[in-house]
């Protein structure tokens, strides 16, 4: 390997971690496929394409096996360019474009039988001193008083499926009613808020911490489009998928610590949503920020 790569330094097989999770760590473990090339699989439970939330983690964790721990990654932009096939492995190409005193910057492509399916752009800096302020934490419950998600299925397991059948690597607390729920009430809401952290204690390399919130950043961000319209995955029929998706990482932290991911949609239209989103520690510390743009389409039941 390179000598300003930075290996994944994980222990999936310690003690506290959830079985999904253990898995997680492993497929964030890459195999080094030739120079600067990397190979990911999927895990077993699987959705009917790759979950977009992989491929990011996945080439974050390539990208930063050839930038030095000293410059840590700040920024990816994603772009999505065809669906994955989960009984496939992903390659991943990384590019280097610059390494300067404390900036380098990649791209990475994935691909499958030689099609592109992802190119990201990442940036990496080092910590610096200077202006400091942030949005501030939503007035909200702390997680301990909230339950686990897998909790709000109880019931709506024929509507469902789809989430109760996925991989659960990471440990999810609603603040507010998830959409199914409040379709059930008939409620809308604009905007989402939801406890997040690893399923157990993860590893001290920061590379995971960053690939883990990466890979969260995509579970609920799309929320807050149809919750404002009171619609609700699994009771409504609505097609969606991942266009791009940005990420700004804005101080250390650690992912097996509490984290809120406080999302909304400032705007729908042309048959595409934009969600935003910002990641806050227990507190206050506003760390990391996100836009995702996907593709929805909603199919009213006919009458």
């Amino acid at each position: 390997m390179d000598e300003t790569s930075s290996d994944v330094v994980a222990d999936p097989d310690g003690p506290g971690l959830s079985e999904d999770l253990r898995e997680l760590l492993r497929l964030l473990d890459l195999e080094e496929n030739g120079p600067d090339i990397f190979l990911g699989h999927h895990p077993e439970k699987v959705w009917s394409r790759t979950f977009g939330g992989q491929l990011v983690a996945q080439a974050i964790i390539a990208a930063g096996r050839t930038v030095g721990p000293e410059r840590p990654i700040h920024a990816i932009n994603a772009h999505f360019v065809r669906g994955g096939d989960p009984k496939q492995p992903i390659e991943y190409h990384v590019d280097r474009h610059r390494d300067g005193r404390s900036i380098a910057n990649r791209t990475v492509t994935a691909y499958q039988d030689g099609q592109e399916l992802f190119v990201m752009l990442a940036a990496f800096q080092d910590w610096g001193k200077g202006l400091e302020h942030g949005a501030p934490l939503p007035d909200v419950p702390g997680p301990e008083d909230l339950p686990r998600v897998e909790e709000s299925f109880v019931g709506m397991e024929d509507k469902l499926q789809m989430f109760i059948n996925a991989p659960h690597p990471i440990e999810m607390r609603y603040t507010n009613d998830p959409a199914w729920i409040l379709k059930g009430k008939g409620e809308s809401l604009d905007y989402n808020r939801v406890w997040m952290r690893a399923d157990g204690a993860l590893p001290d390399d920061p590379l995971i911490h960053v690939a883990m919130l990466a890979y969260s950043s995509d579970t609920t961000v799309l929320d807050s489009i149809v919750t404002t319209h009171g619609l609700s995955w699994g009771w409504d029929r609505i097609i969606a998928a991942t266009v791009n998706h940005s990420i700004w990482f804005h101080r250390p932290f650690r992912f097996d610590d509490w984290a809120l991911y406080a999302t909304e949609s400032p705007v729908a239209a042309g048959s595409r949503g934009l969600a935003r989103g910002h990641f806050y520690s227990r507190t206050g510390e506003l760390l990391a920020t996100t836009v995702q743009e996907g593709v929805i389409r909603h199919f009213p039941a006919r009458r």
